[in-house]
């Protein structure tokens, strides 16, 4: 058994190890990275050649976490792994996005990439090492890869960068960014701040780069070691040098002139750009067998005309596709309120892009639960994202939600979620429906989610808007353009797709995938100002439906109240079996929930009436609170004894009403009272015994002291 093992130095001096030749020699290219106790394998499988008319790179990315690797069970009937989490998922996303564009773009062979967590203890972050161990699998394999790459998470805690922080460390963060790099050139940034500026987020990428730099060293000396640098030969696509130039011959010119004619209409422009490659095939006069032969290399030809003619018009006479300058945004309207039946509801759209948006809002009990193999707890803001294939006007079905859909959500709620109070009682549920889709529905969400949280009365500290840039270079990055508001075409087409969302103070999330190799800092950061310039442009528009919050919730939204009560309390506003907390809603109405936080009980009360929310908190206040001496209650008999009465004057506080306690005169018998089992009797505590706790209660203190005793006493005296 031949195991190589390479180190690579974090800047705080922990190290991270990669081993390879030990663990699943029969895939192409294996190996476990370790950083402390955590431990990812990464394998990758490639096919031996391509489908027969395979005109893409059809990889497939997956991470998953063994509850095994923390010492756990996994939850369920099954108590086995099942379908990836969401965290799961945005994490293999993550990988796929940085690995993806430096495949050669004529290799075409189905590629499999695992990545499995096989050992943790919960300090360090296993997904900042999972675009490491996949590139490095890759670099051990025979696979054409144009890598090596890495990815890391670059965190500002205390104003200095930190890379791959623990999961304490990161709760300190203001900045929180996954980078994934080559060498040479940033590929990949996803990650959410607090309002910081353009400067600092290209700060902390270049902090970020600096510690990919030796990870991808290490990987070419792994390969020089192995002998693994050269990749094996293949030929997966089929090419005819005449009919290619015969393609651009015929098909440039045409394809130039539609690029050119500023048509803001996306269909009709798909159409009639489909229409100049159909013109095309039809003058060829083909038999259908040679058509079929042929067609392929055809349409690879012709996307290759349609990506050159746009680019040129951008670059060479700065028109794009729908006529617009290269900083100029698509026209914007919104709408809120639209919904009756919502707790908040908007519609944003800009361009062909449409979101039509909700939000709910709930109590403790709609809290999300989290219960990943490192990760426990609740989640109090939800966000969720949805593109219906009628949005670009697609005849299909709708099956289940998509790896995008999860991305995109995710991306939209870090954007959001900063902006939410930390001490707002109401669980929070926003949904954006995609209504069309033109490119930047992502950012849309954004826009619609803070027009609908306005609408719904939450509280947010500050408006977010949300923009997605594109890039577009020549040979070199001699000249290039940076657009911003980018069409779908565009993005497709284009070099760069780089979305950024703030408020009018800073920066909140980005998201960035770069397709061409070289971008250097200044253009991200001519992309990023030009950014703010078009986040600032939306957010005026979007202040001018609503500039701040509701003051009230909607009529048919809960009404919630939250407050703390003392820990020794709570199992008296449970009661035995949850006999009082179950009274005390069904009495009411509202639901109440109630927890230990901080060595407090934290009491939630939702009710959809002010009515049925006084009467529950009423309940319950009263079951806190302290008895004071001299104070006057209304106490209820419980039960009667020979030497007196037993009366509960507060909820759960109970005390003995001494028969010498009960009037001025003096009764032989409690019958002579006529007290019974359920009267109410008015009483005064008179003190509260420091040894036993036991209350000294009165009636004859709260009624008047007759004449003749007070002259009997005189007398005395």
């Amino acid at each position: 058994m031949n195991v190589i093992t390479k180190t690579v130095a974090l800047p705080d001096g922990r190290t991270i190890s990669i081993e390879t030749g030990k663990l699943a020699k029969q895939a192409d290219g294996a190996v476990v990275v370790r950083m402390g106790n955590t431990m990812l394998l990464a394998t990758v499988c490639c096919a031996k050649d391509a489908v027969p008319g395979t005109d893409f790179m059809p990889l497939t990315v997956e991470y998953k976490e063994k509850f095994g690797a923390y010492g756990r069970f996994p939850g369920g009937f099954t108590k086995r792994e099942g379908k990836a989490s969401d965290y799961e998922i945005l994490t293999a996303r993550l990988i796929d996005r940085a690995l993806r564009p430096l495949f050669p773009d004529n290799f075409h062979a189905e590629t499999f990439v695992n990545v499995l967590m096989i050992s943790a203890d919960g300090v360090d972050q296993p997904d900042a090492l999972a675009g490491l161990a996949a590139s490095a699998a890759l670099a051990v394999s025979d696979i054409p890869f144009n890598g090596p790459i890495s990815e890391v998470r670059v965190a500002r805690i205390d104003g200095k960068f930190v890379i791959d922080p623990t999961f304490e460390q990161l709760e300190k963060a203001d900045m929180d960014l996954m980078v994934g790099a080559t060498y040479e050139n940033i590929m990949m940034v996803e990650g959410e701040m607090d309002e910081v500026s353009e400067q600092d987020l290209l700060n902390a990428l270049k902090a970020a780069h600096d510690a990919i730099k030796p990870m991808c060293l290490v990987q070419k000396e792994l390969m020089k070691e192995l002998g693994t640098e050269t990749k094996r030969e293949y030929c997966h696509e089929e090419n005819d040098e005449e009919l290619e130039k015969d393609v651009w011959a015929k098909c440039y010119d045409k394809a130039y002139a539609l690029a050119t004619s500023a048509n803001t209409d996306k269909h009709d422009r798909e159409a009639k750009f489909t229409g100049v490659k159909d013109e095309y095939v039809a003058s060829l006069n083909l038999t259908d067998e040679e058509l079929e032969a042929k067609i392929g290399m055809i349409d690879r030809y012709y996307h290759a005309v349609e990506k050159e003619a746009m680019r040129r018009s951008i670059l060479d006479e700065g028109k794009r596709l729908d006529g617009r300058t290269t900083t100029e945004i698509r026209p914007i309207w919104c709408e809120v309120g639209y919904l009756p039946g919502p707790h908040g509801s908007a519609i944003f759209t800009r361009g062909e892009t449409q979101s039509l948006t909700t939000c709910t809002l709930g109590t403790k009990l709609d809290e999300k639960l989290v219960d990943e193999v490192l990760v426990h707890g609740k989640e109090r803001f939800l966000l969720h994202y949805n593109f219906p294939p009628f949005s670009t006007g697609e005849a299909k079905a709708q099956r289940g939600v998509g790896r995008r859909e999860i991305g995109h959500g995710h991306l939209a709620w870090r954007a959001l979620k900063r902006m939410i109070p930390a001490d707002y009682p109401y669980c929070i549920r926003v949904v954006s429906d995609i209504m069309e889709s033109n490119g930047s529905s992502s950012m849309a969400t954004v826009c619609a989610g803070t027009l609908s949280l306005m609408d719904a009365g939450v509280k947010i500290k500050k408006p977010v808007s949300g923009i997605a840039m594109g890039l577009i270079t020549d040979k070199g990055n001699v000249k290039y353009s940076v657009l911003s508001d980018i069409l779908g075409d565009e993005d497709h087409l284009g070099d760069m797709d780089f979305k950024v969302t703030g408020t009018k103070d800073g920066i909140t999330a980005t998201q960035m995938d770069i397709k061409v190799d070289g971008l250097s800092y200044e253009i991200l950061e001519k992309a990023l100002n030009q950014a703010k310039e078009g986040r600032l442009h939306i957010l005026n528009k979007i202040t001018e439906t609503i500039a701040e919050p509701r003051e009230d919730l909607k009529p048919h939204a809960p009404r919630i109240v939250t407050f703390d009560v003392p820990k020794d309390m709570i199992g008296a506003i449970i009661g035995p079996g949850g006999k009082i907390i179950q009274d005390i809603q069904e009495k009411s109405g509202a639901t109440v929930t109630i927890e230990e936080i901080d060595g407090k009980g934290k009491v939630e009360v939702a009710a959809a009436s002010k009515d049925s929310l006084d009467a529950a908190v009423s309940r319950i206040k009263a079951i806190v609170a302290v008895p004071e001496v001299g104070e006057t209650y209304e106490a209820k008999v419980k039960s009667i004894m020979p030497y007196g009465a037993f009366v509960e004057f507060m909820p759960g506080k109970e005390g003995l009403l001494h028969i010498s306690e009960i009037a001025w005169k003096r009764i032989e018998k409690m019958e002579d009272t006529g007290m019974k089992e359920g009267d109410i009797i008015s009483v005064k505590l008179l003190d509260i015994d420091a040894k036993t706790g036991k209350f000294k209660l009165s009636h004859k203190a709260l009624l008047p002291r007759p004449q003749r005793e007070e002259k009997k006493e005189g007398s005395q005296e």
